[in-house]
């Protein structure tokens, strides 16, 4: 009682609200002038009968074989617990980005705020120019350790990517020729992501398009590479 102030909404769960606590914290509440909200099972209870506010949760029989350990009506209390609170969420306008400032160690935390450009550090930047040889894509990809390399025009600009399985099915197909170039093995006009945008984002468009690396952009201008594992690290899946 003693961590109770004046201004306090109390809000009180009981299934038979006849409890001996009940009987006596009720009208203690009562007389420090504290709004009371009841959640019972027995409307025509001590509690449902002097509560402000009625949150009836009835259950027609618990779940245990006696109906006499509390399973279904918890459950039920649980569920109206939860509308409660999401009802206040909506009524507060708490937003995902409230959430993620009181949650940021976990999962769903990071959905919310981590980036991409969070991640652009954990590798060096794969490039090669549209002229490269075949050799020299090979030793850039074996060097980055991405499985993949970003081909870039003059200004900077990813024109394509080339992975590991373009160079195998290139291998597979019998097209390989000694002046083959970056240009000739790379696919054009690759999936991207600007380094501001949310990881969870980068993660959805790996998702859909079954890719497990995506170009890193900065305003236009290539800025890294983002690896699936990298946001498998990060528990966002």
């Amino acid at each position: 009682l003693g961590m109770i102030q004046a201004n306090d909404l109390v809000l009180c769960l009981s299934k038979s609200g006849e409890t001996p606590e009940v009987r006596v914290l009720v009208p203690l509440l009562l007389s420090r002038g504290n709004r009371l909200i009841g959640m019972t099972a027995n409307a025509d209870s001590y509690l449902g009968r002097r509560a402000h506010h009625l949150l009836y949760t009835p259950v027609p029989k618990e779940a245990d074989p006696n109906n006499l350990a509390p399973t279904a009506s918890t459950t039920a209390q649980a569920a109206m617990g939860d509308a409660l609170a999401t009802a206040l969420l909506a009524w507060r306008g708490f937003s995902a980005r409230d959430f993620a400032l009181v949650h940021p160690g976990g999962a769903l935390g990071k959905q919310l705020y981590l980036r991409v450009s969070d991640l652009l550090h954990l590798h060096e930047r794969p490039a090669v120019r549209e002229e490269a040889s075949l050799r020299e894509v090979i030793l850039e990809m074996t060097a980055k350790r991405l499985g993949a390399t970003a081909v870039l025009s003059e200004d900077n600009r990813v024109l394509g990517i080339i992975t590991d399985g373009d160079l195998r099915r290139m291998l597979e197909q019998g097209e390989y020729q000694p002046s083959i170039t970056a240009s000739g093995i790379m696919t054009h006009a690759p999936k991207s992501i600007e380094q501001h945008a949310l990881a969870v984002e980068a993660l959805e468009l790996m998702q859909t398009h079954k890719i497990t690396q995506l170009p890193v952009t900065d305003e236009g201008g290539y800025a890294g590479m983002v690896h699936l594992h990298d946001l498998l690290r990060e528990g966002l899946l």
